[in-house]
């Protein structure tokens, strides 16, 4: 079990430094062809710190394990509120832009709404299983490529505006052929680290008697949002409020639409009752995230943080109780 829980941790490592590669490596060589750091950090960079998610998911769903990449999106969304935006609430108190509020969270909020409709519709024509399906799937990405499209258009209607760490900073200019190696490097520290981490989630859930859901929803789930919880953290240390918000409201889409969405073309995931319930403690967390950001003046203060940090474990707790 030492051995399985070291290369996890090593799996997590390797997830994660090789999204930074990735991310700098490409950043860089975009920038050397003369794409703008605004394009880059709507791009790469967004596309980069989801890949954690996404090469877990998509190793997930090849080896059937299903659960596991229900369980690593789901609990992912729920700790990028809770827990994420409850500690860097902690650490400095958050205020929205009203742009965020208005329509990034309208976003986030319907995308998990239209997850979960996608998931009990073959309720209502006469089946009794509930699923993602391959057709569910192009829905969720032709959502996505619907926020794409506000994305941009936001771009050319607020050039100045800032909506990810990565575009208030100046891309690093690296040479040519370190950046692709970089590039190489990352992908295989992805690959990797995905394959370590899926082996050795589906490993720990069977010596202990508990579901790849669980394993999912909680270690899984915290481990690949790690690079979320370091940009929110600092950013709210450094008192970028609205980075910290909109980089977890941003991850939050992309996990529902993008990853679910590539994730079920591979192979369609199954929902149980237990999952359905997750998917409704995600859809309310977003909800209770949106409700304070509409009447409390667009902030989250530090009592606020406490609230979502206490739920969090309550809700791993419950998790915990469930599964025995």
């Amino acid at each position: 079990m030492f051995l399985t829980i070291s290369f996890l941790i090593i799996g997590f490592a390797a997830l994660i430094k090789g999204a930074d590669w990735l991310v700098e490596g490409a950043s860089s060589v975009a920038k050397k062809i003369g794409v703008s750091p605004l394009i880059i950090g709507l791009t790469i960079v967004a596309f980069g710190t989801s890949m954690p998610e996404l090469i877990v998911n998509i190793f997930a769903s090849i080896q059937g394990s299903q659960a596991l990449a229900i369980g690593n999106i789901v609990g992912s969304n729920v700790a990028n509120i809770l827990l994420i935006l409850g500690i860097s609430a902690i650490i400095f108190p958050l205020v929205a832009k009203s742009q965020t509020v208005r329509y990034e969270m309208s976003f986030a909020v319907g995308a998990m709404i239209l997850l979960a409709i996608l998931v009990i519709s073959d309720q209502f024509f006469g089946g009794n299983s509930m699923f993602i399906s391959r057709f569910d799937g192009a829905i969720l990405l032709l959502g996505f490529a619907g926020f794409m499209f506000y994305i941009f258009r936001q771009t050319k209607k607020h050039p100045d505006r800032k909506l990810e760490k990565e575009e208030s900073e100046s891309v690093k200019e690296i040479k040519i052929g370190k950046s692709w190696l970089m590039i190489v490097a990352g992908v295989a520290g992805l690959t990797i680290g995905g394959k370590l981490i899926v082996d050795s989630a589906t490993e720990i859930a069977a010596t202990f008697g508990v579901s790849e859901g669980l394993i999912g929803l909680t270690i899984v789930a915290v481990g690949t949002s790690l690079p979320e919880l370091m940009t929110s953290a600092v950013a709210a240390w450094r008192k970028n409020a609205d980075i910290a918000i909109g980089n977890v409201v941003g991850s939050n889409i992309f996990n529902a639409l993008w990853i679910l969405g590539v994730s079920s073309l591979i192979r369609p995931l199954p929902f149980n009752a237990n999952s359905l319930i997750d998917l409704f403690v995600a859809i309310g967390a977003t909800l209770l995230l949106w409700a304070i950001l509409l009447f409390n003046k667009h902030k989250i203060g530090r009592w606020n943080g406490v609230i979502f940090v206490v739920i969090y474990v309550a809700y791993i707790v419950f998790l915990v109780v469930q599964s025995k």
